[in-house]
Parts: structure tokens; C-alpha cells; sequence
């Protein structure tokens, strides 16, 4: 892979999986979160698991929207920054879950190439088998780590590890709760849900064709490991520091990850924010920034470099929990220095930029009907070299996607309750630019439009 921005649909695919990758352990983590506010186990997607939700002896509904997440509550919130480790204070707590996720896609157009061993349109398909290890290790330690098999791919890869440490400290006449965490994805430990792994869509069609590149802070999935620290600060403020390296060639075949290339010097993840819970409705806003040199070939002497600066904010009202209203947006801008890929050839000048924006809301009735519409948007800078499958030159990709969900399973007395959690939803994703316009080259390399990749998916999510 010459260049992870390179937007022929091949490698396009390759950057959604490694994003998907990515949003798996977030599934899995926030329905963990969701378990682990009930109980625990699984990495970005640790707060919906229902380990979780036996270890605090609450329902999914108590740090989740919907009762299945990964939207956090400000209690799901506070669970998470915790470090895992709020209990009921009963022993023999298991920290184990396991999700199933299952779909069929239908796409406007055929694909210009099936993938092996499915067809080129109307594909089922066993997406993610998961296990997570999400729950408390004690007083102050707790853990979301996430392992998959996917029947698309037939491969199983550690989808995502956030191990914690977490204390209250006193300031003063203020709290404030500090940690530590050791993980595998800059944006798995946002305790928000407007940027990265954490934001919707919360799931995916492999057979889909995503939402056009992104920054490379979103890109990192299981390809990275870091250590983080952060800090909640008088129930409002909060802030982070990260710093990451990749990944050796021998880890990541352990991991099964994909190769981004190798760092030069160490990457750094940095998060500011606010936040105000008024009971009824809560609020947040904040900055992000990732800056590292990337080495896309390890054995090149030149780097790029990649600077990423975002802001979000969240919006969530939540009432007397019947109707629950939210929020999320995003903006990032990317500035990249290409020095390796121009001498390699893979692009036509070394300055490029990438802009990506991203709003969705949605509203949830009695913690079980669901409505969800998001907008997308990402534009770049022109070169023709990086963006050879675009026809001007570009990497733009917009759209919307429509999402309607049921959660007959995870709020107090239901079904299995808190052992089983089920969701079952269609989601409709449709395109008015992809790789850089209304129409682009594809694999075969014939024009196409990108209304031909609209996508439509029926799912079920079953966590246990």
C-alpha cells in the first residue's frame, strides 16, 4: 500500500477495514461500557457489554442511550473515566462478554468486483464474532480488550485493548479523578461520542463503502500502542495526553492489524473539554489534535507528516428517559507533508490537506425504538497522483444515512436481563459525491456514480 489516502476502491476498502476495525472494539466496548456500567470487557466498544452491567448491578439504560450504546450517559461517562471499576460491591463478578454481530447489504450497483467467496451485490453475512475481557481488576484497575473473528474476512484480529488506572484526588475544595491508560487507538478513550471510534455509525457493512477517508488519528486502530493520561477536573473540565508508537511487524501479525508504516519519533494525542450535566439534559464541546511522522514505507529514510486539529460538541437531553433527544458534530482538519510518498511517486506535490465534518442526532423512545440521521462530508486538496481514481483530482466524499433501530433487550426486566442484549436495525447510507464527485473510476477502472454505491443494511446485534 503506497499511501493510506490513495483512492482506488481497493484501497479504499483497505482504510474502511482498518477503521472498522477500530469501531468493532468500540461496539463491543460501549456495549460493554454499557455492560460495564453493567459489567465488562471488550476495547473501544467496552461501555455496552453486559459484564459490565452484572458488575454494577445496573441496567445497560443507566450509562447508555437505548439501552445498548455506545452513546454514553453522564453516568456511563463517569464509569468509563472510573477506569471500569464501579461495583455493586458483590464478589464472583465474571469480567467476560461475547457479540454477534450478523447483516445483509443490498448496494444500488453492483460491485465491479465480488469479493472472495460472496457475491458482487445482496450479501449475508456473519460480520463480527467478538470476545471481551471488560470489567474491574480492582479498586482502581479495570479493562476493555476485544478479540474478533470476522466470517467475511476468515480471519480473527485483536480489535482493541484499553487497560486503565483510575483515582479520585482532591484539590482543594474540588474532586477530580486522574488516570492512566495503556491502548491500542487514540480516539478508543474519548469518554465522548462525536469523534472516532465512539461516533455514528455505530456499525458497518463490510460489503458498504464507508465514508471516504478520514484523518489519520482515526486510522490507527490496533496499529498503534500509547499510554495516556487524563483528568476529570471539578465534574467539567476534562484533559488528556497520549503518546503513541507503531506497532513492530511482528506484533501486528500477532494482532493480525494492518501495517500503517512505522512512526518517526513518537505520535501525540492531546483532548480538551467541557462538559455540564443539568440532570434533565446534559452538554459538551471540545478540541482534539494528532500530530506524528509517519513512515508509510518502514525502510525509507523520509516520513510524512500528518497535523490533525478537531472540535465537537454534544448535546443530550434525556428527560425522564422516554424520550431522549441527541446531538453530536464534529469538524477536523488535516494538514499533510508528504515528503515519502512524493519521492515515492505516490503523489503529485507534498502539501495536501483533508477537511472532515460529521453531525448525526437522534431520538430514542422508552429506551427502545430508535431514529438516527447523520450527514457526512470529507473534501481534500487536488492531486491527481494521490487521488488517481478520482476524475478531478480529489478525495471529496459526502452523503447521509438514515438508521432505524429496536432494543426489545437490555433495560431492567427485560429478557435475560443483564445477560442477553439484542438490537435489531435497518440503516440506508446514501451518496451525493465519493472519491471526489457525483461520478469516479472503480476498480475496472469505468466511470461510476456514486449514487451506484448507496447501500442498504439490515442487522442484528446480539451481545451476551
Amino acid at each position: 500500500m503506497t499511501h493510506h489516502r490513495s483512492l482506488d476502491l481497493g484501497q479504499a476498502r483497505l482504510w474502511q477495514r482498518a477503521t472498522r476495525a477500530g469501531r468493532r472494539a468500540w461496539i463491543g466496548a460501549w456495549a460493554a461500557a454499557c455492560a460495564l456500567a453493567a459489567t465488562a470487557l471488550v476495547p473501544s466498544a467496552a461501555q455496552a457489554v453486559p459484564s459490565y452491567a452484572r458488575q454494577t448491578g445496573s441496567d445497560c439504560a443507566a450509562c447508555h442511550v437505548g439501552s445498548f450504546g455506545p452513546q454514553l450517559t453522564p453516568f456511563g461517562i463517569q464509569f468509563k473515566l472510573g477506569g471500569y471499576t464501579d461495583s455493586d460491591g458483590k464478589d464472583g463478578k465474571v469480567p467476560l462478554s461475547a457479540m454477534l454481530v450478523a447483516n445483509h447489504t443490498h448496494t444500488s450497483k453492483d460491485a465491479a468486483e465480488a469479493p472472495e467467496r460472496f457475491s458482487a451485490n445482496d450479501n449475508t453475512a456473519l460480520q463480527e464474532l467478538s470476545g471481551f475481557i471488560a470489567g474491574r481488576f480492582g479498586d482502581h484497575v479495570g479493562a476493555f480488550v476485544q478479540y474478533t473473528y470476522s466470517d467475511v474476512d476468515r480471519a480473527s484480529a485483536m480489535d482493541q485493548i484499553d487497560l486503565r488506572f483510575a483515582t479520585p484526588v482532591q484539590f482543594g475544595d474540588k474532586e477530580a479523578t486522574v488516570g492512566l491508560s495503556l491502548n491500542t487507538n487514540p480516539t478508543l478513550t474519548d469518554p465522548f461520542n462525536t469523534i472516532g471510534q465512539w461516533r455514528f455509525p455505530y456499525t458497518e457493512s463490510d460489503f458498504g463503502y464507508g465514508t471516504g477517508p478520514g484523518p489519520l488519528v482515526e486510522g490507527l486502530a490496533s496499529s498503534v500502542i500509547g499510554v495516556n493520561g487524563y483528568m476529570l477536573w471539578d465534574k467539567h473540565w476534562y484533559g488528556e495526553l497520549g503518546l503513541y508508537n507503531t506497532l513492530s511487524p511482528s506484533m501486528l501479525n500477532h494482532f493480525n492489524a494492518d501495517d500503517v508504516g512505522s512512526f518517526k519519533g513518537l505520535g501525540t494525542y492531546w483532548r480538551l473539554g467541557y462538559m455540564m450535566d443539568r440532570k434533565r439534559d446534559n452538554f459538551s464541546f471540545g478540541l482534539v489534535g494528532f500530530d506524528a511522522k509517519l513512515r508509510p514505507d518502514r525502510s525509507a529514510p523520509l516520513s510524512d507528516h500528518y497535523r490533525d486539529l478537531g472540535v465537537d460538541a454534544a448535546y443530550q437531553w434525556l428527560g425522564n428517559r422516554e424520550h431522549i433527544f441527541s446531538v453530536n458534530a464534529s469538524y477536523i482538519r488535516e494538514w499533510q507533508t508528504l515528503d515519502q510518498t512524493l519521492a515515492g511517486g505516490g503523489a503529485s506535490h507534498a502539501s495536501n490537506s483533508l477537511n472532515q465534518a460529521r453531525v448525526a442526532a437522534s431520538y430514542t423512545y422508552d429506551q427502545t425504538w430508535g431514529v438516527t440521521a447523520g450527514l457526512f462530508n470529507t473534501r481534500s486538496s487536488q492531486d491527481s497522483v494521490l487521488n488517481a481514481s478520482a476524475l478531478n483530482g480529489r478525495s471529496d466524499t459526502a452523503g447521509y444515512m438514515l438508521q432505524a433501530d429496536w432494543t426489545p433487550w437490555g433495560k431492567e426486566g427485560s429478557w435475560a436481563a443483564p445477560w442477553a442484549n439484542l438490537r435489531l436495525g435497518l440503516q440506508y447510507t446514501g451518496y451525493s459525491r465519493y472519491q471526489g464527485g457525483s461520478r469516479y473510476l472503480d476498480d475496472a477502472g469505468l466511470e461510476r456514480r456514486a449514487r451506484d454505491n448507496n447501500t442498504l443494511m439490515a442487522f442484528a446485534w446480539v451481545l451476551f
